[in-house]
This record gives structure tokens, sequence and C-alpha cells, in this order.
């Protein structure tokens, strides 16, 4: 019987060592294997189960919307709005034809977070409602979808409605969309004489050529709180898109004498006045100064508080024209 070598009980030694290792390794790398790919599964479940509850909350508006009653339609048309989507949106879109008027003008707010031309599309043949509430909603809707291809509907509407909200909603619609073709339509409601049943038309439709000027300059609507002026320091004026409005849009031009007359005009109504100082800092064009001086000292303390931003506007503006030479 021959006895087997040192060396050779070593070498398997250390193979048997080495197999225990790679063992190991093998167990180490398969275990963190599982745990990833347990962690992806545990994501998918969770994407899953986030599809699971949209669908059935889908199906659930969808059932509110076709077969409930008047405040189930109601709460189930404010829970598409506060969803904010336009998968959300599409959902109401049945309840633009609802037999109730009141489904049919609170559905018109929940789709203006459809793509602007699709909710344009739904939205429209309600601009022809029986049922003014309805037309009004609608009016204010188109407003928040800012499609531009809505303006001359809009212009259609104040020029033939019958019904002073309507007409009012229009206005305020055409501001909130910023497009320079409506400032014409609004520059005519400027220039006829003040009467106390067009005080708040008047006031809208200075305050809408004020937010077109400002949504071309900078892209987005700040609302104007007389209440709140903060000092300068912390109300910077950015560069605006352009240093000359009234050169690239010169519709403005009309606007900005208008709105001083309106300004200067002792029939006009205190809020018309101050909607048109705010516009002419919108505007910022230095022929406005003067009469934006002139009211500094108003006895109306929000006129000359809002003359005053005004001008600094249009200070700041020059300043940038200035070093832009």
């Amino acid at each position: 019987m021959h006895s087997v070598p040192l060396k050779m009980r070593i070498t398997n030694y250390e193979l048997r060592i080495t197999n225990l290792k790679l063992f190991f390794q093998c167990s180490i790398f398969l275990c963190v294997l599982c745990a990833f790919a347990g962690n992806i599964f545990a994501q998918n479940v969770i994407l899953t189960q986030a599809q699971i509850d949209w669908i059935a909350g889908k199906s659930f508006l969808e059932r509110r919307i076709q077969s409930g009653n008047v405040e189930q339609k109601r709460d189930a048309l404010f829970q598409i709005r506060n969803l904010e989507t336009k998968e959300a949106s599409r959902i109401a879109i049945p309840a633009l034809q609802d037999s109730n008027e009141i489904i049919r003008a609170t559905a018109a707010f929940s789709v203006i977070f459809l793509p602007k031309d699709e909710a344009l599309q739904v939205l429209l043949p309600l601009l022809n409602d029986k049922k003014e509430l309805v037309r009004r909603e609608t009016v204010y809707a188109l407003g928040k979808v800012r499609n531009r291809d809505a303006v001359n509907f809009l212009i259609q509407v104040f020029q033939k409605d019958k019904i002073s909200d309507v007409k009012n909603a229009a206005i305020v619609a055409l501001g909130e969309i910023g497009d320079a073709s409506a400032v014409d339509a609004l520059i005519t409601i400027l220039q006829k004489k003040p009467k106390s049943e067009d005080e708040f038309l008047r006031r809208s439709a200075a305050r809408s050529i004020g937010q077109i000027a400002q949504i071309i300059q900078t892209n987005e609507t700040k609302v104007l709180t007389p209440e709140n002026f903060l000092p300068d320091k912390h109300n910077p004026i950015e560069k605006p898109q352009y240093l000359k409005l009234i050169e690239n849009f010169p519709v403005f031009r009309n606007a900005n004498n208008v709105l001083i007359q309106s300004l200067q005009n002792a029939n006009e109504s205190e809020d018309t006045k101050r909607e048109a100082a705010f516009a002419l800092g919108e505007i910022a064009d230095s022929t406005s100064v003067p009469v934006l001086q002139a009211n500094l000292n108003a006895k109306d303390y929000y006129l000359g508080k809002i003359s005053q931003e005004s001008l600094r506007k249009i200070a700041v503006y020059a300043e940038y024209e200035k070093f832009s030479k």
C-alpha cells in the first residue's frame, strides 16, 4: 500500500479551501442578486398598484358622471379638476353635454387641463349654450386654457352676448390669454364715456390691457395687490422681453394714449384709474410719466402707490435699454 505524499495532501487541502472560497463568493453574489431583484419587483408592484388605483378611480368617476345625481356629479368634477391632469380632464368631457346647467358649467372648469387645442375644441360649443351660467363659466375657462385661437371667439362673445356678466367674463379672459390681437377690442371699451353700469367692464378692460403687456414681456401674470406693496429691494424688476414694447407691438401706442386719458378723466372710477396706472407701467412708455407723477399724491392711496410702482418700472426698463446699447 502506497502512502500519499505530503505535498499532494497539502495540494488537495488547498484545493478544498479554494473551492470553499468560490462557494461563499457565489453565495454572496446570489444573495446580492436576489436582493436587487426583490427591490425591482417591489417597485413594479408599487407602480402596478398605482395603475390599479388610477383605473379604479377613473372607473368610479366615470360612473358618477354618467349616472350620479347632481351633487355626486359635481363632486366627481371637483375631484377631476383637483387632479390637474389631461387624463383626468378627459373623464369630464361627457359632462359638458349634461342636461343640468350646473353640471355643464362645472365641467367647463374641469377640462381646462386638456391640451390647449383639445380644450378649445370641447369648450367652444358651450359659448352658444342657452344658459348664461354655462356661457359665463365657459368663457372664464377659456381664459385659463390660454389658447390664442380663442381670442376672436371671445371678442365675438363680448360683441354679441346680451348678458353683461358674460361680456365681462370675456374681457377678463382676454387678459388672461395675453395675446396682443385682443388689445384693439379692449381699447374701444375705454374710448366710450364712463358710465356707472360699465364700471366693472372698464376696469377689466384696463387691467386686461396691462395683463397682455405683462404676459408678452414676462410670459407670466403677476397679480398686483395694492395692499401689499413691498420695498424695492424685495420686489426686483426683471429685464423685459422687449425694451420698447410699443415699437414691437404698435397697438400698445394707442392703448397707452387711451389709458392716459382714462387716468386724467375726473368721471372715471377709482378702480379703473388704478388698473389704468397698472397697465401704463406694463406698457412702460415714457409718455405716461407725467400723468403717473401727477397721481403720486392722489387722494386714493392705492392709486398713488400703483403709480409709483409703474414709474419705477419705466425707470428700470430705461436703464436696461441704456445698458443694452
